[in-house]
């Protein structure tokens, strides 16, 4: 273990990735001295002879260097690949840090796998943050949305650091909270990539509509998502769109005619959905647009398929596009709340599982701006939690039962149409029988439980009984003559 030495350098950040450089970039240009590290040391000496040159970095050529540069407490920031690439710079810093340092995991770090380093950090007396940073390349250099967690006493070392590099929301206030103990920061930031995965889809559905159904070109695609950018759907991912469709390269094609429809993904939005099935969450938008990219990776197969497979015939024409296009507005909003609920309603049950006391309202605060899914919905969802910090679901708040109220009827023409058509809408419809299976008073899970009893003697509850009294019958000794 190494004594402290005279105070130099604020943080040390290992990884010098698109993230970490830029994030290293954001700490100096707000007056952090920051010493970096590379594994690759080639990639340390391109950073200090580019970038940062001129600028109040030092370079770090080992783990151990690098800690010797830092004043007390130590403050070190991993943004290195998750899983075995951030277990092994961990367990090489907790032999170098003394008591009261501070390891920092800003990367998409598993929250499970977060929540035994704390445990096992803290055994050595020192401190361990999971770190969630969005907002990709740009967010990371210019402000991210940041969400952490963790050891509780290293926040107040680590705040100024983190305001200070933040995102400002519209009031000023930094996109910066504290999330609660273990891996409540991850946890919160893949849940932030969980709705992420499902906006985007959504929106990927709707560009699937026009493009195939109204038959409408780039040019005209990108007016309409500039147009929704300006009311209800105003958000960063309908403004990257609008860019999209205007991208054209040298020879005047759409760019985005020539990207290859298979989708990729690291793994984040399968995590959250691998969470709601452990604690028993429907998350079925999102795992829609999970499945989605599952099923664009095949794209042999795919195109083999629609040579074989028959598509829908005596199509209905659209002949109005200008209805048909605010209906699909009006979808794609309240597509896009049922996402937001379902994000929600697992940080609910997460929160109540895990003793984090997570504070939505907070949260929504958090994601107005930096992040991937900043939007114009935030301001009414941190509304939403702060009236009412026990409300059930999100689309029971006021405010947002009625705007799917008003979107009920465009919403389900334009997902019938895109049925009818032979568009696959996965979370459109998704999202659809979300809201109606919420709203269903008496669903048919009744003959779900009578089948599992008649097969499995799994017993049921009755109508007729308090609930938590269970029957079983002998289904068989009924149906004899």
């Amino acid at each position: 273990m190494l004594d402290h030495t005279t105070p130099q350098v604020d943080i040390g950040l290992i990884g010098l990735a698109v993230m970490g450089e830029n994030l290293a970039l954001n700490m100096e240009n707000h007056g952090f001295r920051v010493a970096v590290y590379n594994r690759t040391p080639e990639k340390t000496r391109a950073f200090m002879a580019g970038r940062a040159a001129g600028k109040h970095f030092v370079a770090a050529d080992s783990l151990e260097d690098l800690v010797q540069k830092l004043k007390p407490p130590r403050r070190v920031m991993l943004m290195v690949k998750a899983g075995a690439p951030v277990q092994e710079t961990i367990e090489a810093l907790m032999s170098l840090l003394a008591p009261g340092d501070i390891i920092i995991d800003g990367g998409n770090s598993n929250y499970r796998d977060t929540e035994q380093r704390v445990v096992e950090v803290e055994k050595q007396g020192l401190l361990y943050v999971g770190t969630g940073v969005s907002g990709g390349e740009e967010g990371a250099l210019k402000g991210p949305a940041i969400m952490s967690g963790g050891s509780a006493a290293a926040w107040d070392i680590l705040r100024p650091l983190f305001e200070a590099i933040a995102a400002r929301a519209p009031d000023g206030a930094p996109c910066c909270r504290w999330m609660g103990p273990g891996g409540a920061g991850h946890f919160v930031k893949m849940v932030h990539n969980g709705i992420e995965y499902g906006d985007m889809q959504l929106i990927a559905e709707a560009y699937h509509i026009m493009r195939d159904v109204l038959k409408l070109p780039g040019d005209a695609m990108q007016t309409i998502f500039e147009n929704w950018n300006r009311g209800d759907l105003q958000s960063y991912l309908i403004e990257i769109t609008a860019d999209i469709l205007a991208f054209r390269e040298a020879d005047g094609e759409l760019l985005l005619e020539r990207i290859l429809d298979a989708a990729g993904q690291k793994g984040t939005g399968r995590w959250t959905v691998t969470a709601a099935l452990d604690l028993g969450v429907p998350l079925t938008l999102i795992g829609e647009s999970v499945f989605a990219r599952y099923l664009s990776a095949l794209k042999d197969e795919r195109v083999a398929a629609a040579g074989i497979l028959s598509p829908p015939s005596n199509l209905p024409p659209v002949t109005d596009h200008q209805t048909f296009v605010t209906d699909l507005e009006q979808a794609l909003l309240a597509a896009k709340i049922i996402s937001y609920a379902q994000g929600f309603a697992l940080l609910q049950t997460a929160s109540a599982t895990y003793g984090w006391a997570l504070d939505y309202s907070d949260i929504a605060m958090v994601w107005r701006n930096g992040c991937i899914i900043r939007s114009g919905f935030l301001e009414p969802i941190a509304d939403a939690f702060q009236a009412a910090p026990d409300l059930s679901n999100l689309i029971l708040a006021p405010f947002f039962k009625e705007k799917l109220h008003n979107a009920q009827a465009g919403w389900r023409r334009v997902t019938a149409r895109a049925v009818q058509h032979g568009i696959p809408v996965p979370a459109l419809a998704g999202a659809v029988t979300y809201y109606d299976g919420l709203r269903c008073a008496n669903l048919p899970a009744n003959l779900l439980q009578a089948q599992r009893d008649y097969f499995g003697a799994h017993t049921y509850e009755r109508v007729d009984h308090p609930r938590g009294s269970f029957f079983h019958t002998e289904w068989l000794a009924g149906c004899e003559d």
